[in-house]
């Protein structure tokens, strides 16, 4: 049975979130998937003995447009954050460490023990697991619509990026219900994630509102 995920919102400083950010563009994952490497190949005592970077300080803060509610459209001022999605049942203390140990080891400027797992067969699992993640991967992308070239400009456009045939007539709940497991799917913040799939996702059902379905 997979294992419940959960979003986290990791407050940091803003220069603790863009290097993290940029050593993720540099390997070609995502923010997550450099967390869970660190946790699953390194003992929890050497995560734990890794400093915490802690919370960003006070006048650290980044400026963001509200897109839904009654502020919608308006600047919002927060604390700079690292949002991932992994399993439920860590803390943020230990994601920021983890993340910590992360630029540490691609800086060269920590050595570490790699978890033995007391199995023989250890890092064949963890290649296999990776193998699997890349399966899956190419099976989405594959499985997955094709980005519209000028983004959703009509409803059969709309209705296309959800996986309905042209002209369908569709029920509202049926909308929610499809684009619920689609974004579940093609969050940047997920495994499998694509931005510009997400986005159209985001365009397709603004159409469909602005049309009444």
């Amino acid at each position: 049975m997979a294992a419940t995920k959960k979003s986290y919102a990791i407050p940091c400083s803003s220069a603790f979130r863009d290097r993290i950010q940029a050593l993720a563009d540099r390997r070609g994952v995502n923010v997550g998937d450099i967390a869970r490497s660190v946790m699953l190949v390194v003992p929890t005592d050497e995560i734990a003995a890794m400093e915490d970077p802690g919370e960003p300080a006070e006048g650290d803060r980044e400026t963001i447009t509200l897109k839904s509610g009654p502020g919608a459209g308006k600047p919002w001022r927060r604390k700079p954050r690292l949002q991932v999605r992994l399993p439920a049942g860590h803390t943020v203390p230990e994601l920021r460490r983890a993340l910590n140990l992360a630029l540490a080891m691609s800086a060269g400027e920590q050595n570490i023990r790699l978890e033995d797992a007391k199995a023989p067969d250890a890092a064949e699992k963890l290649q296999q697991a990776a193998s699997e993640a890349d399966r899956q991967r190419g099976i989405i992308r594959t499985l997955s619509f094709a980005p519209l070239r000028n983004g959703v400009k009509t409803r059969s456009d709309a209705l296309y990026v959800l996986g309905f045939p042209p002209n369908a007539k569709i029920g509202t709940d049926l909308v929610r219900s499809r684009f619920r497991a689609l974004a579940t799917i093609h969050h940047p913040d997920s495994a499998y994630g694509d931005t510009r799939r997400m986005s159209q996702l985001n365009e397709a059902m603004a159409k469909l509102r602005a049309l009444g379905f």
